[in-house]
């Protein structure tokens, strides 16, 4: 028999550590190891995961990547890069923790889950020369990625690196040209894209908050309903509620090409609303002042949306023409519930807020029984209510959350929400095919929704399509850079039942950094199913240190897996880790 064949292929790597480590660590080595994690699981594993790499190994004060495409792995380089740009900023007191990355395209040996070869030596020796703050990469790599990540690269010149024979020509970017453009999503980088900032408020009542981001939100949502445009989430735009902006530079934070920003000011029944359209340049395209009865509220909203469409080239579908007007309720008084409960739900997922969002959209729904949106979202509390058992018994919640997801389809069977709740509700009522199909619609009617590509993340994982799951997951955080803390746990539970651990580990650990104790119960079921008992078990007794009424058979009822002997093994391995069964 002849000796067996050395598998190599040809991939981009990236080699990353932190600057001055040694001298961080004996300067505060607490500080600097707490630090470090925190880095490690929300700023370098999260982007990596965004940009499809795959973490070869971690060592330490660095780590080795690899990547299928060239434009992902500077993609991913640039925006860890931006990432620790901000981190150190929102973070003074924290040791100054900088990166130095490299980059190459070459030929890899494969040995195991290990690379090797020239590819992977000549990664780590420009890594070696790299600015700190900065990204440095091969002549290889550069004709790769040119005119194709949003920055520019500046000729490093030919470099002689150590144990390298033959002199290396680099391009230097220094991190100083300002934050790394974020890329849109895969396909999609052709298409005109928007970010819509909140409304700055001209008066000083406060009840005009309500008004103002019910404005901005059903704007976002018309036009997340159209396939040729990309459009940021809430989540992302109203980080900069209350802020004075460049923007300049919230185009390039976001990766968009266009802005619109605005004020609103109400006195009685009459509404002003003023508007404009921004390039990423700072030119002004178009700008609008509304002085209006309130009951024009829904005409100026279809307005809006209408002009921002054809200012923008968007290319519209007879179908998408109809889904460009706005449909949540023409009942102004009911507007007014629904954008309060708006309000309460976009707070946080407790019980103490959506009760108050349930409250205003019961209100609203007596006024207007005919929304599907207001049925689809009185469902999704009562989803919620079913799944943690919060004020009535689970099956009545459960019956009450699938009647109105019933009632929201017969009214518009189009509805992105009344798909995705009934996607939930029959998820929950272990009818997975048909929750599935739920999710692809809502998918399909809102292709630019954050919210409808998480949701559908969480069925079709749930319903035994993780594969598909995972490409929604990770549409949701390109469509939200500033992405709820939800969203990495969803796209983890679907990597973990793709069986892509490390991006599963990676995306629990970022989940429990944003929100502690949250993505733990998965992070032990990957250590223990990985064959890592030993961090399952310190993991285990991390998570009841932080919920310490925690057990199995209450998680349990909350999951909805269709492999049913899948989640039996989920079950035995949390117990092996020494996590409690009641």
């Amino acid at each position: 028999m002849g000796e067996p064949r050395t598998q190599r292929r040809l991939a981009a790597v990236l080699a990353a550590d932190i600057a001055g480590y040694s001298r961080l660590m004996a300067a505060d080595e607490a500080g600097t190891l707490a630090a470090m994690g925190t880095v490690w699981a929300e700023q370098f594993n999260p982007a990596v995961a965004a940009h499809h790499g795959r973490i070869v190994k971690m060592m330490g004060d660095g780590a080795l990547v690899e990547f299928a495409s060239a434009v992902e792995a500077v993609t991913c380089a640039l925006a860890v890069q931006q990432a620790m740009a901000s981190f150190k900023q929102s973070n003074p007191d924290q040791a100054p923790l900088e990166f130095r990355i490299g980059v190459n395209l070459g030929d890899i040996v494969i040995d195991g889950d290990d690379i090797f070869g020239d590819g992977v030596n000549l990664a780590a020796r420009l890594e070696g020369q790299a600015p700190t703050g900065g990204v440095l990469i091969s002549d290889s790599i550069h004709a790769q990625v040119r005119g194709k990540v949003g920055v520019s690269f500046d000729d490093a010149g030919t470099l002689t690196l150590k144990n390298i024979e033959t002199p290396v020509r680099a391009w230097r970017w220094t991190g100083n040209g300002g934050p790394a453009k974020a890329q849109p999503p895969s396909g999609a980088r052709d298409l005109p894209s928007i970010a819509v900032l909140p409304f700055t408020i001209m008066s000083g009542d406060p009840e005009q908050e309500y008004f103002a981001d019910g404005l901005v939100e059903d704007i976002i949502t018309t036009l997340s309903k159209l396939t040729g445009l990309r459009v940021i989430a809430r989540n992302s735009t109203f980080v900069y509620k209350g802020q004075a902006v460049d923007i300049r530079a919230v185009a390039n934070q976001l990766g968009v090409q266009y802005v619109l920003e605005g004020s609103v000011r109400r006195a009685g029944d009459r509404i002003r609303i003023t508007a404009q359209l921004i390039d990423a340049g700072g030119a002004h395209v178009w700008a609008e002042r509304y002085d209006r009865s309130m009951d024009d509220i829904f005409a100026v909203q279809d307005e809006i949306t209408l002009v921002l469409a054809t200012e923008m080239q968007v290319k519209l579908t007879e179908g998408e023409q109809a889904r460009l007007r706005y449909t949540t309720t023409g009942n102004v008084e009911a507007w007014s519930f629904w954008v309060q409960g708006l309000h309460h739900y976009r707070q946080s997922v407790t019980k103490e807020s959506l009760g108050a969002a349930l409250s205003c959209w019961t209100k609203a729904l007596a006024l207007d029984p005919a929304s599907s949106s207001l049925n689809a979202m009185i469902s999704l509390v009562h989803y919620a209510d079913a799944r943690f058992g919060w004020w009535e018994d689970r099956e009545t919640a459960h019956q009450k959350a699938m009647s109105y997801a019933e009632r929201a389809l017969d009214l518009d069977p189009e509805n992105p929400d009344a798909n995705v709740t009934a996607g939930l509700a029959l998820l929950q009522a272990g009818r997975h095919e048909e929750a599935a199909a739920k999710a692809r619609r809502a998918a399909q009617f809102a292709p630019g929704s954050a919210d409808a590509a998480s949701f559908g993340c969480f069925i079709l994982a749930f319903a035994g399509f993780p594969d598909e799951a995972v490409t929604h997951g990770e549409r949701a955080l390109k469509l939200s850079p500033n992405y709820p803390a939800s969203y990495r746990g969803h796209l983890g539970n679907a990597y973990r039942l793709a069986g892509r651990t490390e991006e599963a580990i990676a995306a629990f650990k970022a989940y429990h950094a944003r929100v502690p104790g949250f993505g733990l119960v998965d992070l032990v079921l990957v250590y223990q199913q990985s064959g890592r008992p030993e961090e399952a078990a310190r993991t285990a007794e991390q998570l009841l240190a932080l919920r310490k009424d925690f057990s199995i058979s209450t998680w349990a009822s909350t999951q909805y897996r269709a492999d049913k002997q899948g989640l039996q093994a989920d079950i035995e391995a949390l117990a092996a880790a020494g996590l409690p069964r009641d």
